[in-house]
């Protein structure tokens, strides 16, 4: 069974764990470019069908094309499919890359990376499987044409020897935009902030390499020259936001402590997610001014964030829960 395989196909990963090295193992990977016609024809057609299927809203056919080893996780992929709606909206969809990954010599499930080389070897794509069970996989990329949202497309297949046909193991969807603005305009933006004279602003710039990186492809286990470049770039901002954490803001005779702040993309919208250490209060309306005057203070700081980016998510933390408590645009928080 794929049971490694549930935890993260709909579910974004920390990007970071991209970039750490997996045990070697007899593998092969090929691209769409090297595949061979009867491959990227079977594969074309199978991830055409499974991805308009999700564009179509069309649960039955997406379960009908389930691997029989992940039915037990099929509401999960079915919830995905139903997020994904207004993100593939009016749109059709177009192919982009697909991927033939070949793990038939593994001789028990185990951590797996794939090198995906061009013909010349000028360009390699590595694609990081965890637990990933002996057998044949294809990852397919695709996007949602025309949709306002572009959404984008990332589907997993396995192929079921029962069967003898490609059948569906994973789906993620994101948008290709947030607010019309694509991951290579925040990539710019964010060599922008990074690089500002005669003051940077390393908070705005930092996430900025974070909403980029979530806008250029639709999973997490995809690493690229791209990629690596990207996250180079932002390993040069110095003090990185990320090292600052816990992080103490004062706030009249308070001292709030955020714990972390993560790129939010919950509402399609560059929001940005703040967990901070609640008192402790219960009532609702209580917990939303704390939140509010959390996120106030934090905007205070950094003043960059609220000119750059749409809106705070406030999380609180307390006995190690954290509970979500409100979302609020820029212009709505004091």
């Amino acid at each position: 069974m794929l049971a490694g395989m549930r935890i993260g196909w709909w579910i974004v990963i920390a990007s970071t764990l991209l970039l750490a090295p997996l045990e070697s193992r007899a593998t092969s990977c090929t691209a769409t470019a090297e595949l061979g016609s009867l491959d990227r024809d079977a594969l074309s057609t199978a991830g055409g069908r499974m991805a308009t299927a999700v564009m179509a809203q069309d649960f039955n056919t997406l379960q009908a094309n389930l691997l029989p080893q992940e039915a037990s996780q099929w509401e999960g992929i079915r919830a995905a499919a139903d997020q994904a709606a207004p993100l593939v909206k009016g749109g059709k969809f177009k192919l982009r890359d697909v991927y033939l990954l070949d793990a038939s010599d593994q001789t028990a499930t185990a951590d797996t990376q794939f090198f995906c080389s061009n013909s010349t070897g000028s360009l390699t794509v590595t694609i990081n499987m965890t637990a990933l069970p002996p057998g044949r996989y294809a990852v397919v990329l695709g996007d949602a044409a025309g949709a306002p949202l572009a959404g984008q497309v990332g589907l997993v297949l396995a192929w079921d020897g029962a069967a003898t046909s490609w059948k569906l193991a994973g789906l993620t969807v994101r948008p290709g935009v947030f607010d019309g603005h694509d991951g290579v305009w925040y990539w710019v933006r964010a060599r922008h902030w990074a690089a500002a004279d005669p003051k940077p602003d390393p908070w705005s710039a930092w996430f900025a390499y974070d909403a980029a990186r979530y806008l250029l492809l639709p999973v997490d286990f995809i690493s690229s020259p791209n990629l690596q470049k990207l996250h180079q770039e932002q390993s040069l901002i110095a003090p990185s936001p990320q090292s600052q954490f816990p992080l103490s803001l004062p706030d009249g005779d308070r001292t709030w402590k955020i714990d972390e702040v993560g790129l939010d993309a919950s509402l399609h919208e560059p929001d940005l997610g703040v967990a901070y250490e609640s008192t402790g209060v219960t009532d609702p309306a209580a917990l939303r001014t704390e939140a509010t005057a959390v996120m106030s203070a934090f905007l205070k700081a950094q003043p960059g964030i609220r000119a750059n980016f749409h809106g705070l998510w406030a999380y609180a933390e307390k006995d190690g829960k954290r509970t979500p408590v409100m979302e609020l645009p820029m212009k709505e928080i004091p």
